[in-house]
């Protein structure tokens, strides 16, 4: 734990120079003809590199465990998003950071700085274990059964370049939450981890109900208790056993249903578990795997210790930002200064901060629009990780980001900075607040520009913070196309990127998914009410909001309200928004949000299940 990489938080590298050897190596391979197209395909995937629909660029996925990231990693990623991407970058709904536009030579350089901090892209991508994501409020969180970070990370370890991990019929997507609520949303992965506390004579035993089988996209699917207490001690083995079902039963041929979810189906419940209890045992008869720690003493995090480093100054502050700027195509992030007024603070305040269970310290919400961020904000982030919080920073699935550790006395030099780096949008985990994968900007699947209708309607909105106070707790999330990565099968409002015709031409519009909410108990996805164009789907929004402001019970939430509305109702109320002739189309109408160029959708070959 002294590796001299790690500052501040004791983390040792997830990278391995010999991986990058290797994707060099096949690489060259590619470019002498002595491996094919699809077989370079299947290997770059599972070292992170996923092709765009721009040829000769690639998007770069980096794992982020946990969504943990430290001063110095931050710092090389903003670095690298500055020589050989846009000047910006994409947070995800899995906690990972992804790059775009990179030219395939430059890829091998990036990898190989990121190793130097620590950080891999093996199996980011690809028919492989994924990153393991973790909530973000885990060991701060007030309600929480116990911190899941350590047991996530030794998952992470565990698993990282396991001779299974990269062999697997499809993705395979883990996920911890140690509070009551889902915030890591584990109902909808492969493996959900929620952690359990039981007591017994001698001492407290920390477990986790696990559960199997959860996905959205085709089938949404949530997760089944596969244990209702499975001991801590034992949750590598288990883990191992169920991708040795998976690898061994599992569908490598049907592109379209060869997830876990599709296996549990054709097996049947109780055969699936039956498999997956005999390879626990053959698992241990195996020689099993132990945690690297005592499961129910693991290491905690503790309050920093170390001395802080001074804080920017808020010109130090705009400089940093203003230094290098954004390039290329797509819709870029803002910088805009803003001004830090009491107002404005207290409003921030309101959505954007809470205290730790540690009393003395505070969480800060940096609220990202689209889940962008340049590499001169990146660099703020950094500073003030180190000045303000314990030099790292936590991901989250509603791609934000977390400075933890914060005392209540530097809240307010915090903010002022943050408004001078363009970084303290209030309205954090609202309506606000919306969710959007990348979409047609560069994904190969997508049909819409996803993050144009994902700026359009957080523009409406914040145009409307009562409406945006009226609706607490609702949330809107946006796919591009029904792989769902914006996760909107689990939204208040879902909206799914999709085509209608009029005229013979193509009009974009958004499949409109209503009362979708992950939980621990198990996930409820949203309803199709409506179909609606793209142009008037900002409107439809803000009427279904207004409507849940209007006619919900006492004390109801926005999920419960929309989980219970009426299909025919909500569809009527939409209805002069969904419908759409000759009579009535505009000339924006056929094109499509965040693009100006007439709307002609081209869903290509995506590289998602190869």
């Amino acid at each position: 734990m002294d590796d001299s990489r790690t500052v501040g938080r004791s983390r040792l590298s997830f990278a391995d120079e010999h991986a990058v050897d290797e994707f060099v190596t096949e690489l060259r391979r590619f470019e002498r003809g002595e491996i094919d197209a699809d077989t370079w395909r299947r290997f770059r995937l599972l070292r992170g590199t996923y092709g765009q629909r721009q040829d000769g660029v690639q998007m770069l996925r980096i794992k982020i465990p946990q969504g943990i990231l430290s001063a110095p990693q931050i710092a090389t990623i903003a670095d690298i998003a500055d020589d050989y991407s846009r000047g910006f970058c994409h947070v995800t709904t899995r906690q990972n950071i992804q790059l775009h536009f990179i030219p395939l030579p430059q890829i091998e350089t990036a990898m190989r700085r990121l190793a130097a901090v620590g950080l891999t892209t093996r199996e980011a991508c690809g028919n492989s274990v994924r990153n393991v994501t973790a909530c973000p409020y885990a060991g701060v969180a007030r309600d929480e059964a116990f911190d899941v970070t350590p047991y996530a990370e030794a998952l992470t370890r565990f698993l990282l370049g396991h001779r299974l991990s990269s062999t697997l019929p499809r993705k395979f997507k883990i996920a911890f939450e140690g509070c009551p609520t889902d915030h890591a949303l584990a109902s909808i992965n492969d493996l959900g981890w929620t952690a359990v506390r039981r007591d017994t004579a001698e001492r407290v035993e920390r477990g986790f109900r696990l559960t199997a089988g959860g996905g959205t996209s085709i089938m949404a699917t949530s997760g089944r208790v596969l244990y209702e207490f499975l001991p801590a001690a034992e949750m590598l083995d288990v883990a191992e056993a169920v991708l040795r079902v998976f690898h061994d039963l599992g569908d490598y041929e049907h592109r379209q249903r060869n997830r876990m979810k599709f296996l549990i189906k054709t097996l049947g419940w109780d055969r699936f578990k039956s498999h997956v209890f005999e390879a626990v045992d053959a698992v241990r008869a195996d020689g099993g795997a132990r945690l690297p720690f005592d499961p129910d003493d693991p290491p905690q995090e503790a309050a920093p210790s170390w001395p802080q480093t001074g804080p920017p100054s808020l010109d130090d502050v705009r400089a940093l930002v203003v230094a290098t700027g954004t390039k290329g195509p797509g819709m870029h992030p803002s910088t805009a200064d803003s001004e830090a007024t009491a107002g404005a603070e207290r409003d921030w305040r309101h959505t954007n901060v809470f205290t730790q269970r540690q009393g003395d310290y505070a969480v800060a919400v940096v609220r990202l629009d689209l889940g962008d961020i340049t590499s001169g904000q990146l660099r703020v982030l950094a500073r003030l990780s180190q000045s303000y919080g314990d030099g790292t920073v936590r991901l989250t699935p509603d791609q934000n980001v977390f400075l933890r550790w914060v005392r209540h006395a530097d809240v307010r030099p915090l903010f002022e900075r943050l408004c001078a780096a363009g970084l303290a949008g209030k309205d954090a985990a609202t309506a606000r607040d919306v969710t959007s994968c990348p979409g047609a900007e560069s994904c190969r699947l997508a049909v819409t520009q996803s993050r144009g209708i994902a700026r359009n309607v957080g523009d409406l909105l914040q145009m409307r913070p009562d409406l945006v106070q009226a609706t607490s707790g609702a949330s809107i999330r946006v796919s591009g196309c029904p792989n769902g990565c914006g996760q909107h099968h689990v939204a208040t409002l879902g909206l799914q990127g999709s085509i209608r015709k009029v005229d013979g031409r193509a009009v974009p519009q958004y499949f409109l998914l209503v009362g979708g909410h992950a939980a621990n108990g198990g996930s409820t996805f949203g309803r199709l009410a409506a179909k609606v164009p793209a142009r008037r789907t900002a409107a439809a929004i803000e009427r279904l909001l207004l409507w849940y402001r209007d006619d919900r019970l006492p004390d109801e939430t926005p999920d419960a309200f929309f989980a219970r509305a009426d299909l025919a109702t909500v569809r009527a109320r939409l209805a002069d928004l969904e419908t759409l002739t000759s009579e009535t189309v505009t000339p924006d109408d056929f094109i499509d949000l965040g693009d100006v160029r007439p709307f002609a959708p081209e869903v290509m070959d995506g590289e998602c299940a190869v």
